[in-house]
């Protein structure tokens, strides 16, 4: 299983259908929910059930616009002032929405967004908070926030959800984004190629990514690379074997989502933890989950 960055005969095909799947998953988290679990505090700090779904809401109805009138979407105070606090700001917006009403936003929002994504071919090209992405690019960009703001939601109602192959998606994302998350953070993009080698859910043939017989290299579960590189768990609590200093100087920062860089998570460890060092040979961390 490889990212040879070529699209597929179907890869638009592909995506909208793992995109509706992951958007039922985290649909059968919500369904159920009390209007008082809608104010559960999330691991993201200071952000609630409500303020995760909200932030998804508000972002699909973005992209919807994006899709259908870039030139709105261009024009808009949000595309010039996202900021570091600015994502935090669009989710406290809906504080004061009733959680029933919020519930219905979010899945006209979303039912409106794959609309509109259901007319791309997989290179048109479309404006965001960042570098303009190719279509596949931008559906990819919806799964991945689905399914990481699931994951906040899951762990604030003490579930734990089983990984699927839809990781994959996610991952390409990621390797993707590698020159992105330098840049946003003014530093230069080592000139070392990394090879990413990851276990998918289940088993079966590992996903590569990178020339092979690269130095640098970031080899783990699918899963834990998937959390690192949407700063859903700090290095030093993930399985990954990363190899090289450009290897490293990525994977410390990695972000598989445009604008400002994030916070990301502290390790459970303490506030000082670091993986297993192994000299230049890289950093094993322990999986801490």
């Amino acid at each position: 299983m490889s990212d040879t960055g070529q699209p597929a005969p179907d890869l638009m095909g592909e995506l909208l259908a793992d995109l509706r799947a992951e958007t039922a998953s985290l649909e059968a988290l919500l369904a159920p929910l009390s209007p008082g679990q809608w104010e559960l505090a999330t691991p993201a700090e200071g952000w609630t059930v409500r303020d995760q779904v909200a932030h998804l809401a508000w972002f699909d109805d973005a992209a919807r616009t994006a899709v259908t009138d870039p030139a709105a979407f261009r024009a808009s105070p949000e595309v010039s002032a996202l900021g570091p606090g600015s994502v935090d700001e669009l989710a406290f917006r809906s504080r004061g929405m009733p959680a029933g009403e919020l519930h219905a936003w979010f899945r006209a929002a979303r039912a409106r967004s794959l609309d509109a994504f259901a007319g791309l071919g997989a290179r048109d090209r479309i404006p965001w908070y960042g570098p303009d992405m190719s279509a596949a690019s931008f559906v990819t960009a919806r799964l991945m926030e689905t399914w990481a703001h699931g994951e906040d939601v899951a762990a604030a109602l003490g579930v734990t959800r089983e990984p699927t192959l839809r990781l994959r998606h996610v991952a390409t994302l990621g390797v993707r984004a590698r020159p992105y998350g330098f840049a946003v953070r003014g530093l230069p993009l080592p000139a070392e190629p990394v090879r990413v080698e990851l276990a998918p859910p289940g088993g079966g043939e590992p996903w590569t990514a990178g020339p092979e017989g690269a130095a640098d290299t970031v080899r783990g579960p699918m899963l834990d690379f998937c959390l690192l590189v949407t700063q859903r768990v700090h290095l030093a609590d993930t399985a990954l074997v990363v190899t090289g200093p450009a290897a490293r100087a990525w994977a410390e920062i990695a972000q598989a989502f445009a604008g400002p860089p994030g916070k990301g998570r502290p390790p459970r460890s303490g506030p000082g933890a670091q993986g297993q060092a192994q000299g230049d040979a890289g950093c094993r961390a322990t999986p801490a989950r």
